[in-house]
Formats: structure tokens, sequence, C-alpha cells
């Protein structure tokens, strides 16, 4: 009974020493979350979001404090540049060999109340149309076994894609269903501050959509996609998932106004980029390699999301009602390294499922842009093929609506 007994106080002081070390009395009513990462490093997603929890929402701690507590960290693919260590001699946390001791904090039960998975800007393989494969699937195999050991789950949080493929994507998706798992992903872009203030009106049917994005087509296009999906399932009638996309570059995105995208909606979207053509110049010699993916949705939506390298360098969009009228808005992010604080509006959140057991924003927009990003590239690698989805015919009402952040930009 005596060695019972004192293993039983080592488990106490092993959870208490994983859940509040370096902690004072009021953060003891933090809940505790595990990080799943890949690298951290300064400016690497895991940085920009959850030092939040530790460092104040403004990261200078002066801000406005998490109600959240960092306990644990597993790291993929730690390299020279990682943080994490000394993040975690200064805040108390535990860094874990294992994602299961991470959640356990080597205990063997459950530890935790909520579990943030962030990859970005870690090097992993490319996949054949281009995408970087992040480990999303393995790292929540592996927390799923935690909880079947446990009986019990608690809210997921995947930054960002769910997964760089359909099978993937609708593994978790299924699975987070099936055990009940609170599961939000997705990007940043959504929560930022919007110029003019404006979301597409609820009540109204929606004709067309033009998205302009920049950069690369998977990591930056998905953000793209995430704008556009926040602002369509906004809609008349809610969501009805998209049946069928293609992938048009060069040459053919041009020859394609007026027959896949409305050319007018397009200039109101380049417009809200802010930046002039210079004169005797066009948008097509300013864009020597345009990328156009193009989204059909069952209930004859259509969203055109333009990658336009050259002159843009965030994200705009431009849209059209069924009955004519059209809106038009800039989607603008914090652009000071020392705030970023349109990560912060993600971390309130992730924060607010994590306390709540709700999602924040409905998960299934994610499914359908990861899901939408995947069927769109396999497009482009078979030369603008018409890709079937209905494997996307996705329905849901978004419970989740869009407000002005307070705090920076302008």
């Amino acid at each position: 009974m005596k060695k019972i007994r004192s293993l039983l106080v080592l488990l106490v002081f092993s959870i208490a020493g994983c859940v509040f070390a370096g902690s004072d009395i009021s953060s003891q009513d933090k809940k505790p979350v595990a990080g799943i990462v890949a690298d951290w490093f300064k400016y690497s997603h895991p940085d920009v979001i959850l030092t939040r929890i530790f460092k104040t929402y403004s990261l200078d701690g002066k801000g406005e404090e998490s109600k959240l507590k960092l306990v644990s960290v597993y790291r993929d693919k730690p390299s020279e540049r990682d943080l994490s260590r000394l993040y975690a001699e200064q805040y108390g946390f535990k860094i874990y060999d294992t994602i299961e001791d991470a959640l356990t904090c080597a205990t063997g039960k459950l530890a935790v109340d909520g579990v943030i998975i962030s990859t970005e800007w870690c090097d992993y393989p490319v996949s054949p149309t281009g995408q970087i494969m992040y480990p999303h699937k393995r790292m929540f195999e592996e927390v799923v076994k935690v909880f079947e050991k446990n009986k019990k789950v608690v809210p997921v949080f995947i930054d960002k894609h769910i997964a760089d493929n359909w099978t993937d994507i609708k593994w978790i998706y299924n699975t987070a269903k099936k055990m009940k798992i609170p599961l939000m992903a997705g990007s940043s872009v959504p929560v930022a501050w919007r110029y003019p203030p404006v979301d597409v009106d609820k009540h109204s049917k929606l004709k067309e959509i033009v998205g302009i994005s920049y950069h690369t087509l998977d990591g930056y296009g998905f953000h793209g996609m995430e704008m556009v999906q926040c602002l369509a399932e906004q809609r008349k009638g809610g969501e009805t998932g998209i049946k069928s996309v293609q992938c048009i570059t060069g040459q053919n995105v041009w020859d394609s106004a007026g027959k896949m995208y409305d050319p007018v909606l397009l200039n109101m979207a380049v417009e809200k980029l802010g930046r002039k053509i210079p004169e005797g110049k066009s948008l097509k010699d300013l864009v020597p390699q345009p990328v156009l993916f193009v989204m059909n949705y069952y209930d004859g939506l259509r969203v055109c999301l333009f990658t336009l390298n050259g002159i843009a360098s965030q994200w705009t969009a431009a849209w059209k009602y069924s009955d004519g009228k059209t809106a038009s808005t800039i989607f603008k992010l914090d652009d000071n390294l020392s705030t970023l604080m349109h990560f912060a509006n993600q971390m309130k959140g992730i924060e607010n499922m994590i306390l709540t057991r709700k999602p924040s924003w409905p998960v299934e927009r994610t499914v359908l842009t990861s899901g939408a990003l995947d069927a769109l590239l396999i497009s482009k690698s078979k030369s603008g093929k018409i890709i079937l989805t209905p494997y996307l015919r996705i329905t849901y009402n978004p419970f989740w609506h869009w407000e002005q952040p307070a705090g920076t930009p302008q």
C-alpha cells in the first residue's frame, strides 16, 4: 500500500509540474493546452500563435492575457533556430519527445483541455501536385490514439489546411465527427480587417465572387481560398458545396474574361489592391504568369480566385449578387512584425473553442477549401482539366459572422 501511495503522490506532482510550473495562483484557473508543432522559430506559425498564450495577445507582455496555459510541446522537426527550449525555461512548459507524452504530460492520462497543431514554414516533402505534405494526418492520428485510450476527447485546432489530399482530409473530418471531437482549422485571413468593412448579405443570392491572391498556390493560395469561402458561405441558403473545379494558367486566363469570370469584378478587386497600373501598361503586362482557380457550386455560384504575382501582395475580393448589385473589399493584415495581430484574432477563436468546447467557426469551411485546393492542383497538373468533385457536396449554415476586429490596422 505504501508503494502504491507513493506512486500516486508522484503522479500528482508530475501532473502539477506539467500544468502549473512557473505559474502563479491565478494562472491555475487557465485551461492547459498542448502544442504539436514542426519547428518553432521566430515568425513561424507556432511562434505567432502559441507565443500569445504566455506573452499576452500583443506579444509584449502588456496586452490581454490568454485564458489558456501552454503546458507541453511536441516538436516534429526542431532546427537550430528553435525557440521552444528557451521559452520552456522562461515560461514553465515542458517539451516531450512524443505526442502522447505531450498530451498526457508523461503520466499516461490525458492532462490537457485542448490541442493546437501548427506546422507551417517547416521543410517537408512536396506532393506531385506541388503541395507541401505537412504531417497533419499523422499528428491528428496520434492525438486520437490518446483520446481513445482515455475514453475522452478535447478540442483540436489544425492550423491552416486540414491536410494536403482528400483521403487524409476526409479521414480527419470523419474521425472528428465520429468521436465528437470539437475540431477547427483554417487561415487567419477570414478574421482580418476589411476596408470597407463589408460582408456578403445573408439575405441575398450570390452570382459570382472574384478574389485575388499572390505568392504560392498552395500556402498562400490556401489563404485566398479561405477568403472567398468565408464570403461564399454567408449567401442566402448557406453553403451547398462545390460541384467542380478547374485551374487555368497563362494566356488562357486573359482569354477567359467574360466567359469564366466577370472582368468588371476583377477590375474592382484589382482596385482594392491600391496599386495603380502605370500608363501605357495593362494588367497582363504586370502579371506574366497568372493562375486562375475556378470553382462551380451546386447552387450555381461561381467563385474565381486569381493569383496575380507582379501586382498583388494582399488579398482582395469583389462579388456580384443575383440582382446585379456589387461590393468589394480588401482583407487587411497587420504587417507590423512585432504584433501581427491578425494571428491574435485567430488565436482568440481558438481560445474560445477550447474554453467552450464549441467551434468558433465551421470546420466545414476548411474541409471545402482544403479539398478544393487539392482538386485544383490536380487540375493544374492535368493541363487545366475540369475535375468533378461530388465528394465536396458539403452543406452547412454558418454560425460565424465577421465583425471588424479592434486595434490596428488601417
